[in-house]
């Protein structure tokens, strides 16, 4: 699929970041599926992005990619522009006492690593999620028990204006796997508290995690993480196990025999697969106990044909 080219609407913009138009995100998530952005952007600096969200047309949908790692673009790809904050412009780590800040595109694994080196403690359990800090902010994401929430400080962000925002921890009304932050923010950089810890101690924390994760999850496959939520009080691997879904397969896609809450791609999976892999698990795991799971992975785009019912129950 093709879309018509947008970037003439920002031949007067001074834009300093990359514009590709039609540009296929399949080999910047973590799936290895989808069809193109219409135009992806990639900005240089804060200021950069906030000239090209002051020159995007209001009707023009925005949808911001991190790391790719849970989200699944469908094979239709994703009208409007997508925007991909680089490591080079915002991949940044800063130090001052126990108060950390870090760019929005950096990733969480290497977030808990700057902290660990100046011996602060408290964001070790960022080893254990394949993400990036704006991900990360957005989803109130979480492992081992801890989540983000319970260390940040502030974020900054830019809106769909272009106007730059700066806001407190309480301003996100976090809950599990959610925050309540309007949805046209796209955070540049996040400030956190950690607490005074021995480096060689945090390592060790974080290496426990390390072989945790490579024990119980399939993290060198095409796989987007925790496919599900864990519904309260419940455990959604223990849901989709109980409904016979462990190592379900459909097309190229897979629920892992390992963890099954990751959904896999075997190697020729399309999104189309994925998708209704995940359907089809929330169709017999609520036939057999009556619980709707939620989908953790962000889904985004159209699809190529027709789109995949919820809650499927094909055999």
């Amino acid at each position: 699929m093709s879309f018509a080219d947008l970037t003439p609407l920002f031949a007067s913009a001074a834009l300093e970041g990359r514009l590709e138009p039609n540009r296929v995100l399949a080999d910047i998530t973590w799936f290895r599926v989808g069809g193109p952005a219409q135009l992806l952007f990639t900005p240089r600096h804060e200021d950069d992005l906030s000239r090209f969200m002051k020159a995007l047309p209001e009707e023009i949908p925005v949808t911001v990619l991190g790391l790719g790692s849970n989200t699944l673009v469908r094979d239709g790809g994703v009208p409007g522009a997508v925007i991909r904050l680089s490591p080079r412009g915002f991949g940044h780590a800063k130090v001052e006492g126990m108060r950390v800040t870090f760019g929005a595109a950096l990733p969480d694994v290497k977030a808990a690593r700057a902290a660990a080196d100046e011996g602060v403690a408290g964001l070790a359990f960022y080893r254990g999620i394949p993400g990036s800090i704006g991900g990360a902010l957005r989803m109130n994401a979480g492992a081992y028990g801890s989540e983000t929430k319970d260390r940040l400080v502030s974020a900054r962000a830019v809106d769909r204006k272009g106007e730059i925002h700066v806001l407190s921890a309480a301003d996100f009304g976090f809950s599990y796997r959610h925050s309540e932050a309007a949805a046209d923010l796209v955070f540049t950089e996040a400030t956190y508290e950690g607490e005074p810890g021995e480096r060689d101690v945090i390592l060790a924390e974080m290496d426990q995690i390390t072989e945790r994760r490579e024990e119980t999850q399939p993290v060198k496959s095409r796989t987007g993480g925790s496919t599900f939520k864990n519904p309260p009080g419940e455990k959604a691997w223990q849901l989709i196990d109980a409904a016979g879904c462990r190592g379900l397969t459909i097309g190229g896609a897979q629920m892992s025999e390992l963890h099954c809450n990751f959904m896999l791609n075997l190697g020729e999976a399309t999104a189309d697969d994925l998708e209704r892999l995940g359907e089809t698990v929330r169709g017999r795991v609520r036939q057999t106990s009556g619980i709707s799971l939620e989908w953790e992975i962000k889904r985004i785009g159209l699809p190529a044909n027709d789109p995949v019912p919820a809650f499927m129950e094909g055999k």
